[in-house]
C-alpha cells in the first residue's frame, strides 16, 4: 500500500527580540572545537550525505533550509523536510551541543516552540521537548560530513596571513572571483547610499546642496575632509551661486569660511581676500570654522588645504548646477574634464598665504579626480538612479566605475601581488570592499570566494 504523507506547519511568532547567545561565534578558544558557524555553513549548503536520522531513528531528508536568521530567534526560517513520512515546515534551530537549548534559555521562550528540528553536533543532552511537552526531533550530524572541510575552515581560522585566504586564493576560479567581486561592489555602493540619503534627508533633499557638501569633503581627502564639509555646512551653495561669476568673491568666501583669513597678510592677495570676506560675512550673516583645525603636516604641498580650497573655488567659479551636469554627461572624459580644474594664479608661487615657492601651476591631478568620481561623483549618480528608480542611472555608474583607474593604496597593492585584478575602480572598490567585510572579520563561509577554496579539491 502506499505510504500516506501528512504535511504539518509551525509558524511560531515572527517577531524575535530577546538576545540569541548563540549567533555570535569566534575562535578565541580551542580552535579544534565545533562551532555554530561552520554548522550553520553545513546546513545551508548542505553539505552533508544523505543518510540523516535523528536520535529516535526517523529518516530526515533536508528540502528547503530555510532563510538564514543572523538576528535574534531560531537560525533558519522556514525550512521545509521530511522526517520519516511527514512533511514539515517551519524553524530549525542549530547547536554545538544539545544541552545549549537549555542553556540560551529556549525551554521557556515560545519562539522556539515553532523550531521543526533541533541540529547539533553532540547530543550531550538527550530528550529536548518542546513547552507542551513533545520530544523535540533531534538531528545528530558529526559524521555526516567530510572532515577534511572542517579541517580547511579551521587552517583559514589559524591563519595569521593579510587574509585567511592568500596561500589559496591565487587559485580561484575567474569566474568565481568576478561575480563575488561584482557583489561586494553593490554591496560598498549600498553602503554609501546610506550616508547619501541620510545627509540628502538632512538638507530636505536638495540634491544640489548635498552634492556640494559631499564633494568639498571629497577634496579635502582623508586628513581634511570633515574640515571641508564643515566648511560646506558653513556656506550655504545659495551663497556662492551670487558670487559664481566672480572667482576672487568665491575665494573669499571660501578662505574666510575656512577660518585661514583670521590674521594679517603682507601679501596684496592675502589683504583683499579679508577686505571682501569681512563685507561678504556680514551680506550672508555667515561665521567661519576655526582655522586651527586644519591639517598642513605629514601632506605634501600639493595636498595642503589652501590649494585644494583655491582648486575648490575655481570648481565652483566653472560649474553652476553641477549634480544637474553630471547627471546628463555620458562620457566618463567629460566628466574628468568638469574637474579638471587649477588653482587663481597666486598660487602659482605659493603653497600658503605670504610665502613664495617655485613657479608651478597648481592643477587637480590625474589621481585626485578619479578619487572624486569614485568616492563623491559615480555614488550620487547611483543613488539619484535608486530613488528614481532609473536604472540608466545605476547602470551608467557601474559603466563609470569599470572605465575610471583604479585607486593606488597600501591595500590594493597587496591585492596586486595575490594576482587579484585592480585595473578599473570597479575592481578596486570591489576588493576594498571584500577586504572590509569579509576577511578582516574571517567571514570566509560567508564569502563565495571563501566557499569555492574551502570545498575545492586540492
Amino acid at each position: 500500500m502506499p505510504v500516506t504523507t501528512k504535511i504539518q506547519f509551525f509558524t511560531g511568532n515572527k517577531q524575535f527580540f530577546s538576545v540569541k547567545s548563540g549567533i555570535i561565534c569566534t575562535f578565541l578558544g580551542n580552535l579544534n572545537a565545533m562551532n555554530e558557524e561552520f554548522l550553520h555553513y553545513l546546513w545551508n549548503y548542505r553539505l552533508f550525505d544523505n543518510q540523516l536520522k535523528t536520535t529516535c531513528g526517523d529518516p530526515v531528508q533536508l528540502i528547503k533550509p530555510g532563510q538564514h536568521n543572523r538576528d535574534a530567534g531560531p537560525d533558519f526560517f522556514n525550512a521545509r523536510l521530511k522526517i520519516g513520512d511527514t512533511l514539515w515546515a517551519g524553524n530549525v534551530e542549530i547547536h554545538v551541543e544539545s544541552a545549549d537549548w537549555l542553556s540560551h534559555h529556549h525551554d521557556t521562550d515560545k519562539k522556539y516552540d515553532s523550531i521543526i528540528l533541533h541540529v547539533v553536533h553532540k547530543d550531550n543532552h538527550p530528550g529536548i521537548k518542546r513547552q507542551n511537552g513533545q520530544l523535540m526531533p533531534t538531528l545528530v550530524i558529526v559524521g555526516h560530513y567530510d572532515e577534511k572541510l572542517y579541517d580547511r575552515y579551521r587552517d583559514f581560522m589559524e591563519n595569521l596571513n593579510w587574509i585567511p585566504c592568500e596561500n589559496l586564493i591565487a587559485d580561484a576560479d575567474r569566474l568565481v572571483v568576478n561575480s563575488w567581486l561584482e557583489r561586494t561592489l553593490i554591496s560598498r555602493l549600498a553602503m554609501k547610499a546610506l550616508d547619501i540619503e541620510k545627509q540628502l534627508k538632512e538638507n530636505d533633499f536638495n540634491w544640489e546642496e548635498t552634492f556640494y557638501q559631499r564633494l568639498a569633503r571629497n577634496f579635502g581627502f582623508r586628513l581634511n575632509g570633515e574640515n571641508f564639509e564643515r566648511l560646506a555646512r558653513s556656506l550655504p551653495l545659495k551663497c556662492l551661486a551670487k558670487h559664481k561669476n566672480n572667482l576672487m568673491q568665491i575665494e573669499a568666501l571660501l578662505f574666510g569660511q575656512s577660518g585661514l583669513l583670521e590674521r594679517g597678510f603682507k601679501d596684496e592677495y592675502g589683504t583683499k581676500l579679508k577686505k571682501e570676506y569681512q563685507f561678504l560675512r556680514k551680506k550672508f550673516n555667515v561665521h567661519p570654522i576655526e582655522g586651527y583645525t586644519w591639517r598642513f603636516l605629514r601632506l605634501r604641498p600639493s595636498n595642503f588645504p589652501t590649494i585644494r580650497i583655491a582648486q575648490f573655488a575655481a570648481l565652483i567659479n566653472t560649474s553652476s548646477a553641477l549634480f544637474s551636469k553630471i547627471l546628463e554627461t555620458e562620457s566618463v572624459y567629460v566628466l574628468k574634464q568638469m574637474f579638471s580644474v587649477e588653482a587663481s594664479a597666486y598660487w602659482n608661487e605659493h603653497y600658503v598665504f605670504d610665502k613664495k615657492s617655485v613657479n608651478r601651476r597648481k592643477k587637480l591631478g590625474t589621481n585626485a579626480i578619479n578619487l572624486i568620481l569614485i568616492n563623491t561623483v559615480i555614488p550620487f549618480i547611483f543613488v539619484y538612479g535608486k530613488s528614481r528608480m532609473i536604472d540608466a542611472y545605476r547602470d551608467k555608474a557601474l559603466a563609470f566605475l569599470e572605465k575610471v583607474g583604479g585607486e593606488r593604496n597600501r591595500i590594493i597593492r597587496h591585492w596586486e601581488k595575490l594576482g587579484m585584478p585592480v585595473e578599473s575602480a570597479f575592481q578596486t572598490q570591489a576588493l576594498l570592499q571584500l577586504k572590509e567585510e569579509y576577511c578582516d572579520a574571517k567571514r570566509c563561509l560567508d564569502c563565495r570566494i571563501g566557499d569555492h577554496l574551502l570545498r575545492k579539491e586540492n
